[in-house]
């Protein structure tokens, strides 16, 4: 079971990910007329380094990098504060077009991650099948 589930731990990763975008974009149309609030968003490639840092690699060769504890990053440190193109008077840095194509296009990458996933599946069956 650990290699499957090893097998699909980087989908499993990434659809997390991508749902968490999703939620965070989502917080954002919520709270457009939310006077101070500040749109946030979740930066995806380090966000994936974060889930990363916490697998053990061992190194096979004398020149292979190391892992160290600087280069560890957190997942806290994947969502960040979007700039606004045009802030508010209310300082609230919600852009409704910016944030509704932001979704769509987060919509969209959860959905290739799904199909990336049904094919890692469908490519497991084959093989457990011996086609």
């Amino acid at each position: 079971m650990a290699a499957i589930d090893q097998y699909f731990s980087a989908n499993q990763t990434a659809l997390n990910l991508r749902n968490t975008r999703l939620e965070l974009i989502s917080q954002n149309i919520a709270n457009a007329a939310t006077p101070n609030y500040r749109a946030r968003d979740i930066d995806f490639s380090v966000a994936m380094k974060s889930a990363n840092a916490g697998i053990n690699m061992q190194t096979t060769n004398h020149g292979h990098m190391r892992l160290s504890a600087e280069s560890m990053i957190t997942q806290a440190d994947a969502i960040v504060y979007r700039q606004p193109l045009n802030p508010g008077l209310d300082n609230n840095t919600v852009e409704m077009g910016v944030e509704q194509a932001k979704f769509g296009r987060a919509a969209a990458d959860y959905q290739a991650s799904l199909q990336f996933l049904e094919n890692r599946i469908s490519g497991l069956r084959k093989a457990l099948r011996g086609d």
